[in-house]
């Protein structure tokens, strides 16, 4: 590896200003949205155009020096940490929405698009991009393909693979590929769904088709508070029982509650130990007969509390509180730990009351807020790192939530991914031979693991043996090389 000479052609690539390589530059991109992480790189490139993204990790590869491509830095996860003198890619400059095709129902974007932009893109079409993290006014779709990023309706929409038709990638050797189609067929391996989720370890994507929604005729929205947060979670169930299938079902305990109503005065019960919000949408007929099904299962769950809100602008709070919760979380702990685990839905009672009960064991306050339809933990497990120990304990309970996931059936991760933070809890999840296969597919297609290297796998210097080759999946015929 030689980080010398890979600057001295990156002098020649960017401009001073685009090659970012002083103390105080560096320090910004030291840490993405999970700060107990940390790594400095050797330098920070500011690319302005795909080519110069492509020049960069074929400079990378030709030095063996290891790179990681960032966003927005929202990862919760550590996913976007650097490698300590390696090279970091940020993307937010390619921010371009290059088509919108209204008659396909499709965008071209770039990687550094932040999400919410594509729906105000294609807004005027009567369209939209249905997934919608927490995050979406500032993460960006380079940053959701690397995660497989969901949101408050991934319920009835699904994840970011989803919605991801075509993509233009370059791998770690600096070479580029076309994965999937606009067409809404296809045919052969989904190299597409291979790529998204994979926490960069495949190379960047440079462009990206997305697939549009039109815009639904009629929302309806219930808020329901309960006296317990097992309630509410049980409440949950007996919907998805009911044979509906809500936009959106969304969980928040009393602390995120106090939290939100600070931050967003949405006017949530103050006293709710659960609140459970449900949203239909769709076409007018079929929502107005299924909400008067969903009051009808909403009231048989035994809330003290249910609210209709009146108007477009009372609805939107309802959710502007919920997805301000995270950050909110800040104006009652000075620091928090973000989990991510999945239970099935028929757990989600149990593994509240089990992530209650772990944190008065260990004197942590727990705030819940998390994707009630399918079963998408959010614990925001507060600590204060100044006391001595305090990290550590909150640690042991984030610990405990995700191997209570794992013993109920579920995932270590719904859409944050495994980075850095979870990474020693695969082998508890997979079996071995899961774990070879999937390293030899991340071998195949970067034999020097130079892209993102250190995340998601606990051992990422094992390189199980191949006798595919690094070019199997080019020879097969099932990439093409540009």
């Amino acid at each position: 590896m030689s980080a010398k000479k890979l600057l001295r052609d990156l002098q020649r690539l960017y401009p001073p200003e685009r090659l970012l390589t002083s103390a105080a530059h560096l320090q910004s991109y030291e840490s993405d949205a999970l700060t107990m992480f940390r790594a400095r790189a050797a330098a920070v490139v500011l690319p302005n155009t795909a080519a110069e993204v492509v020049e960069t990790v074929r400079l990378c590869n030709l030095h063996a020096v290891p790179f990681v491509a960032r966003g927005s830095g929202t990862s919760l996860s550590g996913g976007s940490l650097p490698v300590a003198d390696g090279i970091v890619i940020a993307l937010g400059r390619l921010d371009r929405i290059l088509r919108i095709d209204a008659q396909q129902r499709i965008a071209v974007v770039e990687p550094g698009v932040r999400n919410l932009d594509v729906s105000v893109a294609a807004a005027p079409h009567g369209l939209y991009y249905a997934p919608d993290p927490s995050s979406q006014s500032i993460c960006t779709i380079g940053g959701n393909i690397a995660f497989n990023s969901g949101g408050a309706h991934c319920l009835k929409y699904g994840m970011t693979s989803n919605h991801v038709l075509a993509m233009r990638v370059v791998l770690a050797d600096g070479t580029l590929v076309e994965l999937g189609s606009e067409s809404q067929e296809s045919a052969g391996p989904d190299l597409v769904g291979l790529f998204v989720g994979s926490e960069g370890l495949f190379g960047v994507a440079l462009e990206i088709t997305l697939r549009l929604l039109p815009k639904p005729e009629l929302y309806r929205t219930v808020l329901a508070a309960y006296d317990s947060l097992q309630a509410a979670g049980d409440a949950v169930s007996m919907v998805v029982a009911s044979g509906i299938l809500p936009g959106a079902m969304e969980i928040m305990d009393n602390l995120a509650i106090q939290a939100a109503e600070a931050a967003v005065h949405a006017g949530y019960p103050p006293q709710a130990a659960g609140l459970l919000i449900v949203e239909l949408e769709g076409e007018t007929l079929q929502v107005e007969a299924e909400f008067a099904q969903l009051m009808q299962v909403i009231e048989a769950s035994g809330p003290y509390d249910v609210r209709v809100p009146k108007t477009e602008e009372e609805r939107l709070l309802i959710w502007k509180g919920r997805k301000s919760a995270f950050s909110a979380v800040g104006r009652i702990s000075p620091d928090y730990i973000v989990q991510d685990g999945v239970v099935p839905r028929s757990q989600l009672g149990a593994a509240l009351a089990e992530i209650q009960e772990s944190g008065r064991r260990h004197n942590i306050r727990i705030a819940n807020v998390f994707h009630a339809g399918d079963g998408n933990l959010h614990p925001l497990i507060m600590f204060d790192g100044r006391e001595p120990g305090a990290l550590e304990r909150a640690e042991v309970v984030a610990g405990e939530v995700i191997r209570m996931c794992i013993r109920r059936g579920g995932s270590i991760t719904g859409e944050h991914g495994v980075g850095m933070e979870k990474r020693a809890y695969l082998p508890e999840l997979f079996s071995a031979v899961d774990l070879a296969v999937m390293q030899r597919i991340r071998h195949s297609i970067d034999p020097q693991q130079l892209s993102n290297p250190g995340k998601m796998f606990p051992d990422s210097d094992a390189a199980p043996p191949l006798a595919a080759g690094p070019h199997a999946l080019e020879r097969a015929g099932v990439i093409s090389r540009m």
